[in-house]
């Protein structure tokens, strides 16, 4: 086979999975107008049972304050309250919580400051080790970035409507939304999933996900189901299936909000994909046996199968990156024209994602004009990071264990707030695929000249994406090795 004849094939190829993964915007919305009038029920009434709320840190110095001191303002009799502290902290953190704790014991919370002698498990170890002295019947989680509402417990358990609803899960916000144009495309990328995604699985009875934090679990689902188990890096897609898996129903609130933050620096931004990205890979390979072994109905089983493995597109989307420049020069020496124009179909692609991101924006936000005008730097900042998730999804293939590296968290909320003393900031280690991504944009470069030599204006914008991607992940991740060179 000509040297031609297999860079198409292989673009081909790496375009039918892209095409593939992308219906699903289309799929979504018309499950959601179809399901749009499935509301979750709640009780007017609830009783007041005991609650634990827990709180997993490692290393949190400059939120874990302002997380405790919204925690103690949730609206809930203090007797029927427990707070855990699972405090697994190497640094100054440690004495922090301690003092904290103290006051609030004080002040007359049943508040506990759990240590570990190591940090076996990661989160999971945590959670698993607080839930073996809980006196909640209801677990609430919340991770040291959030801000819970004071009325999160009252607009969450009158969702527990019968002993077999295990979860009820709230939509994230974004605090530092506004802060820098990474953070308002983080946002735009996340909607998708917590306005949409999560909303209509759940509208039309497939199964969600427990994003890790802003939920309560019932403690007799999480035991029933197995409990936490860290052999994967997502602790929480993992419970959740297989609590789902062992019939328990999941509700998710699209309409009451849990705050957090974004990663503001893109190379903590690329170690919360990489952990993500890997740990679906890693609970695909664990759970999707046990959703074809189990009775389930079979749009179940082939909805959680696509769910499950939508993240194997990083290394299609890096192959068709790498193809895009050959592509140019083979369209304008061979006779493949006839070809080329059939391959226009791929921008079905493009616009499954732009209407699937338009109404997660529509859905919400007054303004969500504005917000989906950023659709074209969001899908450049997918392409990346592609290197680096590309990475995640074949260390999740080949069961290649890795550390669970928190995402650092800097009290960062506007921009008159200051990281140049944040100890999490100047510790962020830039990754050699870092070197990879800027080559790559060099490369994509190329691409851009020739589409202009050539006079392709269809695949300009493509290829100036591609290299804007690449760029703009490498560059910003250099430019904080720089700046921490300049603190030190």
């Amino acid at each position: 086979m000509a040297f031609d004849e297999i860079v198409l094939f292989a673009y081909i190829f790496s375009m039918l999975v892209l095409l593939f993964f992308s219906s699903h915007g289309f799929v979504m919305m018309y499950l959601h107008y179809k399901y749009r009038m499935n509301n979750p029920r709640s009780k007017s009434e609830h009783e007041e049972d005991v609650v634990t709320i827990q709180l997993p840190m490692y290393n949190e110095l400059y939120v874990v304050e302002r997380l405790i001191n919204a925690v103690c303002e949730i609206e809930y009799p203090k007797d029927k309250l427990e707070i855990q502290v699972l405090d697994d902290s190497t640094d100054e953190t440690v004495d922090v919580v301690s003092k904290i704790v103290k006051e609030k014991q004080e002040q007359g919370f049943d508040i506990k400051h759990i240590r570990r002698s190591n940090r076996e498990g990661y989160k999971a170890g945590a959670l698993k080790e607080g839930l073996k002295t809980a006196k909640g019947k209801f677990i609430a989680i919340f991770d040291a970035d959030f801000i819970p509402k004071s009325d999160f417990l009252i607009n969450t358990l009158k969702y527990f409507t019968d002993g077999k609803v295990g979860l009820v899960q709230t939509r994230w916000e974004h605090l530092n939304e506004d802060y820098s144009l990474l953070t308002r495309i983080q946002a735009l990328a996340l909607d998708g999933h917590f306005v949409i995604e999560q909303t209509v699985r759940n509208k039309a009875g497939f199964f969600i996900t427990f994003n890790g934090t802003g939920g309560v679990w019932r403690k007799e689902c999480i035991e029933d189901a197995g409990n936490w188990k860290a052999d994967t890096l997502t602790e929480d897609l993992d419970l959740s299936y297989r609590a789902q898996l062992k019939g328990w129903k999941f509700v998710y609130l699209r309409d009451f909000t849990t705050p957090a933050e974004l990663p503001l620096e893109m190379n903590a931004l690329k170690a919360q994909q990489f952990r993500w990205t890997k740990g679906y890979i890693e609970t695909a390979k664990k759970i999707i046996p046990l959703v074809w072994r189990s009775n389930i109905p079979m749009k179940l089983k082939l909805h959680s199968t696509f769910h499950l493995t939508n993240n194997i597109v990083f290394p299609f989307i890096l192959l068709v990156a790498i193809l895009n420049v050959p592509l140019i020069f083979i369209k304008n020496a061979g006779p493949y024209w006839n070809f080329f124009n059939f391959m226009a179909i791929f921008i079905i692609a493009f616009i499954g994602s732009f209407i699937f991101y338009t109404y997660s924006q529509k859905d919400v936000y007054p303004n969500w004009r504005k917000k989906i005008a950023l659709f074209p730097l969001f899908m450049a900042g997918t392409m990346g990071l592609s290197i680096n998730n590309t990475r995640a999804v074949i260390e999740g293939l080949m069961s290649r264990k890795s550390e669970f590296v928190r995402t650092p968290k800097f009290k960062v909320v506007d921009k008159k707030d200051d990281t140049a003393k944040n100890k999490y900031m100047k510790g962020m280690k830039v990754q050699a695929s870092t070197y990879v991504e800027l080559l790559m944009a060099f490369y994509c470069l190329i691409g851009v000249f020739a589409s202009i030599y050539f006079f392709e204006l269809a695949s300009l914008p493509f290829q100036l994406m591609f290299f804007f991607g690449f760029a703009s992940v490498s560059i910003l991740s250099l430019r904080q090795a720089f700046l921490k060179k300049q603190l030190t």
